[in-house]
């Protein structure tokens, strides 16, 4: 059956803007979504049962609007049954460790076999719906050759709470990475605006103007002489390509980026034969999201998950320090 709320407008909201006061009255779901409901002719005022579809029209206290919140639609993109690596699930979220090669989301080039697919199928009925639609509410994003831990939210409710987390900067995640030289100092921050890059519009640089805020904690964990070094990204801020960009800008490029990871014949030099051989012929950027932290959203309390660093970059690691 489909739910029919009446939502009575409190003293308190006079004034305000009709969303904006039943995402008050309703936390369970998102302003958008109900931004959404309003525009589709989901709400009616109870007294003359007319229809408004304004989400901006100002409310008065003792107003009761009547909304109508149809089931969520059939899943689009469609599911695909992908094996999962599943770190963490209940009701609420799933907690992934991606492999290298998935992509995330369905986009032009990848319409299927994504994260997003195999989410669907796998997790079936228990999604209540994102935005009125069942499919997984992804608030961040890791590279298709990118590995490691990703949290999707199940539910508006965990989606609007993930979302803010992540804007509010209060989600911990540190990434592991392998870089071309060795850091000086072994641990800093790395301050910087990123945007897109001027000339090369599908790269992202280190920008002076019209660029995001982007900070980087890093710490040198391994030394490999001076050729290479195993390093730990912890992001303040999560902006696109933030750790590619922020350690190529520093002078030291992941090892096996095909965008960022150009390294200088002197710093090749300093590695051993096999191991500037294994680092030329790593498939992908080295870099594994190897801790993810956040505060649950219905409990309230606070989990964290970690993933080893995978097969492929431990196999170079052990390479990149032979003689």
């Amino acid at each position: 059956m489909t739910p029919i709320l009446d939502l009575n407008i409190p003293d308190d909201a006079n004034g305000e803007r009709l969303d904006r006061a039943l995402a008050a009255l309703l936390p369970e779901m998102s302003r958008s979504r109900l931004k959404a409901l309003i525009e589709a002719g989901n709400l009616t005022l109870a007294e003359t049962g007319a229809t408004i579809n304004e989400p901006s029209l100002r409310v008065k206290p003792g107003q009761i609007y009547r909304l109508v919140v149809p089931d969520a639609a059939p899943p689009v993109p469609l599911g695909q049954h992908i094996a999962l690596d599943i770190a963490y699930e209940d009701d609420d979220i799933i907690v992934v460790d991606k492999p290298a090669g998935m992509v995330v989301h369905p986009a032009p080039g990848n319409p299927d076999n994504t994260l997003v697919n195999a989410l669907i199928a796998h997790c079936g009925d228990s999604l209540s719906g994102i935005g009125g639609v069942k499919r997984p509410g992804i608030v961040h994003r890791i590279d298709k050759d990118t590995s490691g831990l990703i949290i999707a939210a199940k539910n508006d409710t965990a989606h609007h709470a993930l979302s803010k987390a992540f804007a509010d900067h209060s989600i911990e995640r540190a990434y592991k990475c392998l870089v071309w030289g060795l850091p000086s100092p072994k641990a800093g921050t790395i301050e910087t605006l990123i945007g897109r890059h001027p000339t090369h519009r599908q790269k992202m640089a280190v920008v002076t103007r019209n660029g995001k805020e982007a900070i980087t904690h890093y710490q040198v964990e391994q030394v490999f002489g001076l050729g290479a070094s195993l390093v730990e990204c912890r992001l303040e801020t999560g902006r696109t390509h933030q750790i590619r960009v922020h350690m190529t800008h520093i002078g030291h490029p992941l090892i096996g980026d095909p965008v960022y990871g150009r390294a200088t014949i002197a710093r090749r030099a300093q590695l051993s034969d096999t191991a500037r051989e294994a680092a030329k012929a790593f498939p992908r950027q080295a870099l594994h999201a190897a801790l993810l932290g956040v505060t649950h959203p219905r409990s309230g309390a606070y989990m964290e998950w970690e993933s080893e660093i995978p097969a492929d970059m431990q196999a170079l690691a052990l390479t990149l320090g032979t003689k």
